[in-house]
């Protein structure tokens, strides 16, 4: 059963008349309450997607303590669980969604995030620098997590994209201006732009992962809540014998869920179905895996970095494209379109040409992701100056 505050944001989320009396009224406190808050020059606020230790935002966080150069400055990480959250380094974690963290931000002079720091509020003070990393590829419809929150990013002052496409998209979503967007790529996918073969043995063996089977990743995006937020399952209408019986001779498939999800059901795991989505560093396992299956998730747009086939399936797609929509034609853009059906994900990696699928996915990742790989030190450099 959900947590009270997560039936909370579902209330918020799919209530936009109460969402605004909330946001009315907590803005207007927290503006007051800043006037009387001062602004430490030196101070860093962090927050991950799902306030966790993880995405872009971490990279820069690594970054950071690994350089002298940035020992002055004081790292606080906001988390959702401080306690079960383990940061290395030197950062202060504090619980987000309390009044102290909605203070303690106003006193940070830079603000670092994948989603947002004001946690869908608008109380930022003047003279506070804010770096919106973003958490994915604009494949789907964008989700404003709570009403209306994330219309106007406006006042944001740096914001991560790609290329030209995902430029255009979230520049209408967010109304940013053109001179804030950073076309830089994203700081959790530059190691991905730099993947070796000792590295990839190296993973497999942390993990006990076998190096005579191919490895198939299956990374499914979230689904919203079909029970007032108590829950946010997602059952994939898949057979797992079936696939072990097709499959299991040359490969192992590696189940990865969206953090948000919080249940699957209907698998069992065994040699054959092995379940990371619970592994922190989903690189780690993009890096090892031979194909890529998802539905509508940016992940493959990571993943096509690494140049190797992805397979879309896509077994709700029509009510999925009327109820959320998305932000590309993904049947037309994605190598082999949108496969319905557990029969055609299974032919198509039995019939697999891949070298000719490698090329496709080549050809996805120069149309849409023609920067990436030093996005850290682009977005450090322009958030505290200097040379990196």
């Amino acid at each position: 059963m959900g947590s009270l505050k997560d039936r909370l944001e579902y209330a918020l989320k799919h209530n936009p008349k109460l969402y605004d009396v909330v946001a009315s009224v907590v803005n207007f406190g927290l503006r007051t309450i800043g006037l009387f808050v001062p602004i430490k020059t030196n101070r860093v606020l962090f927050t991950g997607h799902g306030r966790k230790y993880n995405d872009s935002p971490k990279a820069l966080y690594e970054y950071m303590i690994a350089h002298h150069e940035y020992d002055r400055y004081e790292l606080i990480w906001g988390l959702d669980n401080p306690e079960t959250n383990a940061i290395p380094g030197r950062a202060k974690k504090i619980q987000t969604d309390t009044l102290s963290y909605f203070i303690y931000s106003m006193t940070c002079k830079y603000w670092i995030t994948c989603v947002n720091i004001e946690r869908g509020f608008r109380y930022k003070k003047k003279g506070i620098k804010y770096l919106n990393t973003w958490h994915g590829f604009p494949i789907k419809g964008t989700g404003l997590e709570m009403g209306r929150r994330a219309d106007d990013f406006s006042y944001i002052d740096y914001f991560c994209v790609a290329g030209d496409f995902d430029k255009k998209y979230y520049q209408d979503c967010f109304s940013i201006p053109d001179e804030h967007f950073l076309m830089v790529g994203f700081p959790r996918t530059d190691e991905l732009y730099h993947v070796s073969e000792q590295e990839i043995k190296q993973i497999k063996r942390k993990l006990n992962i076998p190096f005579d089977k191919k490895i198939i990743i299956y990374a499914p995006t979230w689904r919203d809540s079909v029970d007032g937020g108590k829950t946010y399952s997602i059952k994939p209408p898949i057979d797992m014998e079936k696939w072990k019986s097709e499959l299991g001779d040359k490969y192992i498939v590696l189940m990865r869920l969206h953090p948000y999800t919080n249940k699957l059901l209907n698998l069992t795991f065994d040699k054959f179905t092995l379940d990371y989505s619970s592994y922190p560093n989903i690189n780690d396992l993009l890096k090892i895996s031979d194909i890529l299956i998802s539905d509508y998730s940016g992940t493959f747009f990571e993943y096509a970095i690494l140049e190797r086939p992805i397979i879309c399936f896509g077994y709700d797609y029509e009510h999925y494209k009327l109820e959320r929509g998305f932000g590309l034609d993904i049947e037309k853009e994605l190598p082999g379109g949108v496969l319905k059906t557990e029969d055609d994900v299974i032919n198509r990696i039995l019939n697999m040409d891949y070298e000719a699928e490698c090329k496709m996915t080549a050809n996805l990742k120069r149309k849409y992701l023609p920067n990436g790989g030093k996005a850290t030190i682009e977005c450090l450099r322009n958030m505290f100056g200097g040379t990196v």
